[in-house]
């Protein structure tokens, strides 16, 4: 089975149901004429990449009941971390030290707001993340905000160990990758923004049990290793190692359809998982049981929406057209 095939099994397996925005289109026009405002230089090229990456679809796959204009937030938002980690995983690739100081100067802002200039973070990338934050500060809680910004965080600081690794040639095991990628895929960024498009903040001790920790890290797993099959041939000319497929190969001597197909299995395992928690959640009382609610359908969101989108958008070279035989 070739990785393409693999990656249409996957999602035919996958149970959790798939969504979409109404708003997904009209927001990604907005986007297409936003860009070259905040000040990218975007020839026709580039412009059509960005119009084919679709990431106001995959901000709708994950947020489908947010109202247009979160939806424009949200993938503002997403734009901008997909111009981050284009930035930071490029040809032309920020250094470590590069990254640190564009990791300083987003919490900066994220804490402090946009009044104040930050080093490491400037032109548009700061312009469209001032754009992208002023709607989440003003409408959420202190605690939520510094929640979010933790996130943030802890997906630069996981990018930037990337870059070390990289730089110094060092392939990680497989366990080091699998924690490694929970912090560089940003998922855990994306959780808490449905807090922000519901209006239903999640009290700390719930956010932060035990059971709904274990069900995101599951979440962020299967979304990460699906983005690894897919990206695959791209990351082993650029990741250094840095993919689950590539990680197996490399620890465990065996070809690379063994490991895909080993991949593959190892997240057949987690979806069983998944499900097993998700349907093991108790209930938080009455005033909190929706945001919880929220929280989890958000994580499953983002799984099958990282599976759709991934199919839907020309980001990846997947080699995966849909077979024929497939509706």
């Amino acid at each position: 089975m070739t990785t393409g095939e693999t990656l249409w099994t996957l999602r035919a397996e996958c149970p959790i149901p798939s969504r979409l925005s109404p708003h997904a289109d009209r927001v990604q026009e907005w986007l297409l004429g936003l860009l070259p405002e905040l000040g990218l230089a975007l020839d026709d090229a580039a412009l059509r990449r960005l119009s084919r990456g679709a990431f106001a679809r995959y901000a709708g796959r994950l947020y489908p009941e947010a109202t247009e204009a979160d939806l424009r937030t949200l993938t503002a938002l997403f734009t901008w971390f997909f111009l981050v980690d284009d930035a930071c995983d490029g040809p032309d690739r920020f250094a470590p030290e590069q990254i640190r100081a564009l990791r300083n100067g987003t919490l900066t802002l994220l804490h402090d707001g946009p009044r104040l200039r930050q080093a490491g973070l400037t032109g548009p990338l700061r312009r469209l993340l001032v754009l992208a934050w002023r709607e989440p500060r003003r409408r959420m809680p202190a605690r939520w905000r510094l929640r979010f910004a933790d996130a943030v965080a802890r997906h630069l600081d996981g990018t930037w160990q990337e870059a070390v690794n990289k730089e110094a040639g060092r392939r990680p095991s497989v366990d080091e990758y699998i924690e490694l990628r929970r912090s560089t895929s940003a998922a855990e960024v994306s959780y808490p923004l449905v807090e922000f498009t519901s209006g239903r903040p999640l009290p700390d001790p719930v956010y932060h049990h035990p059971l709904l920790r274990r069900i995101a890290h599951v979440g962020n797993d299967l979304l990460s290793w699906y983005n690894d099959l897919a990206s695959l041939e791209q990351d082993r000319a650029t990741a250094g190692g840095h993919n689950l497929v590539l990680a197996m190969e490399a620890e465990r001597g065996v070809p690379t359809a063994e490991a895909v197909e080993r991949a593959a299995e190892r997240w057949r395992e987690s979806m069983r998982r998944f499900v097993a928690l998700r349907s093991a959640v108790p209930s938080f009382g009455p005033t909190v049981d929706q945001a919880v609610t929220d929280h989890l359908d958000v994580i499953g969101y983002a799984v099958r929406g990282t599976i759709d989108w991934t199919l839907e958008s020309a980001r990846y070279a997947t080699g995966a057209a849909q077979p024929a035989s497939r509706a």
